[in-house]
């Protein structure tokens, strides 16, 4: 008899717990970017439990997953567990990662079910998979879906169960009672339409996450198509509008200069509806607006901006979260944006720094389709569950290092340059308060000196400076001779700056958080980091990929992170690098006095 999976091993010697994973709810189909498939069970003729094998992962029964990445098989492993488990550290060795609900959730929305995540902890495990773990679960994977979302003939939209239990204990929750009518049958509720969004985030927080089957509005129909005139949609491109469209909503992760702008224009073409886009600032804005009108059919007339200086509504309306999350006298004067055409896609840029507003008025807008478009799931304050349930669910993700291999991105070098602050800065830095000792040693005059020094070394090289602190961007720009942009900074002042650096008119630029995200600075070849947003993956994940731009030479780029040795800046530095470790990018550390050898 030939080789045998794991899940056959694994269906030998717990034959009741493998019925009990191909239990757990119905068969989904699982969309590969190129067909669609039903997921089926293997047959199991006469199996045989093989030996066990030396694999790369230690799975424990705390649901931590430990992953020896000097393996001969690490890189297949950490593909195979990326859509369902999380990295939470990334040492040299070992990187720890942990199964979460809503990690597992998202796998299940995305098409992977109980029996191929079993699979894959048991193809892999260096030891046997505790037994407990694997009932969690199957059991977890098996909660979504229980309860659906869908039309009804009468009754609009029902909440319904294939499982009577669940029903009647949602149902008792105090949160459930506003957000839902009468009862239509013992299986099922109707629900209020204008709660479609409130009720998916109450049944997630209860941890019974429904699946949204209602379907979506087609939209005022516009026409959209690409104009691939000298470019085409790179494979990946396709296979995330493929993702999301097949999904109905939700998001897509690629990383930072892979083209997500294009991917929206690719949904946009394929919903051939009036669209709005949502986006940091208006500088991203307009750039959006111009690779719309490179890339499609659109015009620049149907084409309008909602933000600080114009409000124009047309077809393609692209709006900042600034402007549209103004508050003025416990009011929202903007939110009849929502309400002003018949919008057929709602695209969010950066959907991870989604603002709260935003969260609730996407609430009301489940009958339109909802695109998310980030290069980092990753939010600080813990609301991936909102995104999730009003978004949707990561419906494509694909590893920075994978692109990288294909030459889409840029080859980067990370470096974490540790400086030691002289006596004085160090007792001022120990006596300072608790709150004010970040912003202490992230903006030392000791990171000004090594600062200018690598800036020196990369002369002729487009260089950016980023930091956090105003005041220690604006002594850096003075001690650099180079121009600084920040919150203050006018539109029209910050295009021409980047016109300026883009076009090689200014090798050096000095930036603020504002420069984050969504700005195009192809030439772009070493950026210093010398103070950020505290422990923020997400930024320093953007922060890099200000620099992935492919460069016409074909050279890497070089990523320098400025950290005070001995202080919370380097604890800072530690927990932002996490998730650019998860990707496959390794920090090398070097000591700032070796920098002048």
């Amino acid at each position: 008899m030939g080789k045998i999976s794991a899940w056959e091993r694994f269906s030998a010697v717990f034959p009741r717990l493998a019925d009990g994973v191909r239990n757990t709810g119905r068969r989904p189909v699982v969309h590969t970017g190129r067909s669609s498939f039903a997921v089926t069970a293997p047959p199991i003729e006469r199996p045989r439990v093989p030996e066990p094998t030396s694999g790369p992962l230690i799975v424990q029964s705390d649901k931590t997953l430990l992953l020896e990445i000097d393996h001969e098989a690490a890189a297949d492993c950490r593909r195979a567990i990326a859509p369902f488990a999380e990295l939470e550290r990334a040492p040299e060795h070992v990187h720890t990662y942990r199964l979460t609900p809503l990690g597992l959730w998202n796998a299940r929305a995305a098409g992977h079910d109980a029996e191929q995540v079993v699979d894959v902890l048991l193809r892999y495990s260096r030891y046997p998979v505790p037994h407990a773990l694997l009932v969690d679960v199957a059991e977890t994977m098996g909660r979504y879906g229980r309860l659906t979302l869908a039309k009804h003939p009468v009754h609009g939209l029902v909440l319904t169960t294939t499982d009577r239990a669940v029903l009647e204990e949602v149902l008792r929750s105090k949160k459930m009672a506003p957000l839902v009518g009468q009862r239509v049958d013992a299986d099922s509720v109707a629900v209020h339409p204008s709660e479609r969004g409130q009720i998916k985030q109450v049944l997630l927080k209860l941890g019974w996450p429904a699946e949204d089957l209602a379907g979506y509005v087609d939209g005022e129909a516009h026409p959209i198509e690409l104009a691939e005139d000298g470019w085409h949609l790179r494979p990946y491109q396709k296979e995330a509008v493929e993702g999301f469209w097949h999904g109905g909503s939700g998001v897509v992760v690629l990383p930072c200069g892979a083209g997500k702008t294009l991917v929206g224009a690719a949904a946009m073409a394929t919903a051939k509806a009036t669209t709005l886009i949502l986006v940091t600032n208006t500088v991203s804005a307009r750039q959006w607006k111009a690779e719309l009108i490179k890339r499609t059919s659109l015009t620049e007339d149907e084409i309008g901006e909602y933000s600080g200086t114009r409000k124009e509504i047309r077809p393609v309306t692209i709006a900042t979260y600034q402007v549209v999350t103004t508050r003025r006298k416990g009011v929202y004067p903007h939110l009849e944006l929502f309400d002003s055409r018949d919008w057929g896609l709602i695209v969010y840029d950066e959907v991870h720094l989604l603002p709260a507003p935003i969260f609730r008025f996407t609430a009301d807008l489940q009958a339109r389709r909802r695109l998310g478009l980030t290069a980092t799931l990753v939010r600080e304050d813990g609301r991936e569950g909102d995104v999730f349930s009003l978004i949707g669910p990561k419906r494509y993700d694909a590893p920075w290092k994978e692109i990288e291999n294909q030459g889409y991105i840029a080859p980067a070098d990370c470096v974490e340059v540790r400086v030691t602050l002289t006596d004085a800065e160090r007792l001022a830095y120990a006596t300072a308060e608790p709150e004010e000792r970040y912003r202490f040693c992230a903006t030392t005059a000791t990171k000004t000196r090594v600062t200018r020094e690598l800036v020196e070394q990369h002369t002729g090289e487009q260089t950016l400076v980023i930091g956090q602190y105003i005041d220690q961007l604006d002594e850096l720009g003075e001690t650099l001779n180079a121009p600084v942009i920040k919150g203050e900074t006018r539109n029209t002042e910050r295009e021409r700056l980047f016109e300026a650096f883009r076009q090689g008119e200014i090798s050096v630029l000095v930036v603020s958080k504002v420069a984050n995200f969504s700005i195009d600075l192809p030439e772009a070849a070493v950026a210093i980091q010398v103070s950020g947003s505290f422990g923020s993956r997400q930024e320093e994940a953007q922060r890099l990929g200000r620099v992935l731009r492919p460069k016409a030479d074909g050279r890497a780029a070089r990523f320098y992170s400025v950290v005070a040795r001995d202080t919370i800046d380097q604890e800072f530095a530690a927990h932002r690098q996490r998730f650019l470790a998860e990707q496959g990018y390794a920090y090398r550390i070097v000591d700032a006095d070796d920098l002048r050898g």
